[in-house]
Order: structure tokens, then C-alpha cells, then sequence
């Protein structure tokens, strides 16, 4: 059994419960576990099973209880819940975690459909998981061929649909594909939509086309998928559909930028606040893209450190300026910039933006507008 922590600074490293049994009786086992400090306020738990390929091939879950050892502040929950979980064999559970005097975020189920080529057909030897990223954490990777549901099946088209239960995920960011395979094959992977299941909008899409080489004697092929838009509407929904040609088109010819941040390295310069950026070129400008999935480190824009950002949009031309600022939001929000360096991968070229200064509410606007 493995239980992943996530507070308001951030998320705990898989914590395997094996070894660290400090009582047990027949209905019930302590844990002492130690969690990093730095987390800040646990908001959710995710608690579930690590593998399947040992003697234990279920795991009964009737209650479940934290305590605080040094404040004494504890959380209680009845679960009874048994793992795997029907009807998709999801080994995974979420929950929130209720403080006094603080509102829970709730359970959602979300349904993730998949629209490809030729995946259905090559399910029983290929391994994909998918982890979505929220505002409000993530979901962990999830199994999407255990058990399908509404598959639909056309000459050159297919599509199924996956059910994920999370605690809510706030606007959804991101997917991460994790691909693997017993024999070496091709997968056709068009899109992925993604939207809570009591409800019709908004639906999140996520732009893939690709075809994935995918080698039984090779790494598992990752791949991190940004959200290419919201559909707030059924008009909407029937116009994308329509045109799924056309925006698979359009998906061609983005372009990557990879972006460096350099957070100053002096006291204070950090910054928890929701940091976001446009770029400007000579021909066009970009849409506001949110700052939030560095590569580098979990909790961005710390004192001192570098966070590096892979974004795709249209085509700008020569970069000319950017417009960098955050929503002042979270404790100690004022943010010291030293300098954001912006690599054009369609240009092979590479633009240096220096500020160092402050960005905060209280002394210039929430953004700063500055070239090279």
C-alpha cells in the first residue's frame, strides 16, 4: 500500500506503508510515517496499490485516520472502499482532508475519452497511463486500458472513455502520457477530452496527433500534453468536432517556446503567487499562458533557483517583448525577477529579458512589460 500527501506547498513522494507498521490487531494497523515539512497544510490524500503482482489481491478499506503527533490535530474518515476499484480497476483512491474552520475540496469523477486510430485493437499488449494536472494537484497516474467503457469504433476513427475519481482539480492544466508496450507497435493518438462527469461543459481538450513509436525493448515514452482550449458549449463542441481536420492542421504548425525563469537570489525573492506571461512578436502575440508545471522543481519561483517552462502557440515572428506578472496571490506573494531567457525552437534562437526587480501589487502593476 502507498499514500501520496499533498498540502498547500506542495506534494509528498510516494510513501510505502511496507516497514512502517508501528501497532496492528485484526482490524486494524498504525503507520508512523514522517512527511517533509515544507508541505504546509495537507488539503488530500491519494492512498491505493502500488502493484498487483503480490499475494495480496484486493485491499478492504473501512476507515481511515491521521494524526498530527506534535499539534495532536487530527482527521478521521469513513471509507469502506475495497481496491481495485469497479468498474475500471482503478487502484487508486482520493480523498479530501477536512481541518476545522476550512472548506474540503470535493471528490469528481472525471471522464477522460480518448479519440484514436488504432489503440482498442493493440489494448491487451500495451501499458498507458495518464496523469492530469490541475490548479489543485494532479491525479497521479492512472491506468487508461483496464477496463473501457463506450468504445466506438469507425473505419479510421475510434474512441473510449476512461473514468477517473479525484478530489477536484480546480482548471485543468495538462496530461501526462506514459506509453509502454510487449512488442513493438504504432499508436495513433489524436486527442484527449476531459470533463466532470455530472456535468456537459466545460469540456477540456487536449491537442495530441501524434503517432507514437512505441519499442517493447525501450523506456517507457512520456509525453506531456498542454491544454489546447476550454469548450464552454455545444455550438462550440459541434464546431471543434467538425473541424477536427482542420485544427489537427492548425496543431502542425504551433511553435515551442522554452522558457527560463531566474528567480533572485536574495531574501525574499520567492514568491507563491500564480505567475503567468505573453509573448510578443513582430507578427502576432500570444494567449496568457500560466507558469505553474516547472521541470525542474515542484514548487516554482524559490529564492535563487532557475524553473524552465515548455509552452506552444501560433507563430509570432521575431519575438520582441514579453509581459511577465502574477495575481499577488499566497504568503509573502512580492517576487524579485532577475531575468527570463526565451529559447524559439522554430528559429534556433534564443532572447534574453532582463528586469532584476520586484514584482509586487504593492509597487508596480501585477505586470511589467520589458525587451531586449
Amino acid at each position: 500500500m502507498v499514500m501520496v500527501f499533498y498540502g498547500s506547498n506542495g506534494k509528498s513522494n510516494p510513501v510505502s506503508m511496507e516497514n512502517k507498521v508501528e501497532h496492528q490487531t485484526e482490524k486494524q494497523i498504525t503507520y508512523d510515517i514522517h512527511l517533509p515539512s515544507d508541505l504546509g497544510m495537507l488539503y488530500k490524500v491519494r492512498l491505493g496499490l502500488q502493484s498487483l503482482e503480490n499475494n495480496i489481491s484486493q485491499l478492504s478499506l473501512h476507515h481511515f485516520k491521521i494524526q498530527n503527533t506534535s499539534t495532536l490535530d487530527t482527521f478521521s474518515l469513513t471509507i469502506n472502499k475495497t481496491l481495485p476499484l469497479p468498474p475500471n480497476g482503478d487502484r487508486w483512491i482520493e480523498f479530501p482532508i477536512q481541518w476545522p474552520l476550512k472548506e474540503a475540496l470535493s471528490v469528481v469523477t472525471y471522464h477522460l475519452t480518448v479519440f484514436s486510430r488504432n489503440i482498442f485493437n493493440e489494448r491487451n499488449l500495451v501499458h498507458m497511463t495518464a496523469c492530469i494536472y490541475g490548479t489543485h494537484g494532479d491525479t497521479g497516474d492512472r491506468s487508461l486500458l483496464q477496463s473501457l467503457q463506450n468504445v466506438q469504433q469507425g473505419e479510421q476513427n475510434e474512441s473510449f472513455l476512461v473514468m477517473v475519481d479525484a478530489v477536484d482539480l480546480g482548471e485543468l492544466e495538462k496530461i501526462v502520457l506514459l506509453i509502454s508496450s510487449k512488442t513493438d507497435c504504432k499508436l495513433d493518438i489524436k486527442k484527449l477530452h476531459v470533463q466532470e462527469a455530472v456535468k456537459e461543459h466545460p469540456i477540456y481538450v487536449f491537442e495530441v496527433n501524434e503517432e507514437f513509436s512505441v519499442n517493447a525493448n525501450k523506456p517507457k515514452i512520456q509525453r506531456e500534453i498542454p491544454r489546447s482550449f476550454v469548450l464552454r458549449g455545444e455550438k462550440q463542441k459541434n464546431d471543434i468536432d467538425n473541424n477536427l481536420n482542420k485544427e489537427g492542421s492548425k496543431a502542425k504548425h504551433l511553435t515551442e517556446y522554452t522558457i527560463k525563469v531566474y528567480t533572485g537570489d536574495k531574501r525574499g525573492a520567492g514568491t507563491d503567487a500564480n505567475v503567468h506571461i505573453i509573448l510578443f512578436g513582430n507578427e502576432d502575440k500570444s494567449e496568457v499562458f500560466q507558469l505553474s508545471q516547472s521541470l525542474e522543481h515542484q514548487n516554482p519561483f524559490e529564492r535563487g533557483k532557475v524553473d524552465t517552462f515548455k509552452i506552444k502557440t501560433k507563430k509570432l515572428g521575431s519575438l520582441r517583448s514579453i509581459e511577465i506578472g502574477h495575481d499577488g496571490k499566497g504568503f509573502a506573494s512580492g517576487w524579485f525577477l532577475e531575468k527570463v531567457e526565451i529559447t524559439d525552437a522554430a528559429r534556433n534562437s534564443v532572447h534574453c529579458f532582463n528586469c532584476n526587480r520586484s514584482v509586487d501589487e504593492s509597487i508596480i502593476p501585477l505586470y511589467m512589460l520589458f525587451s531586449f
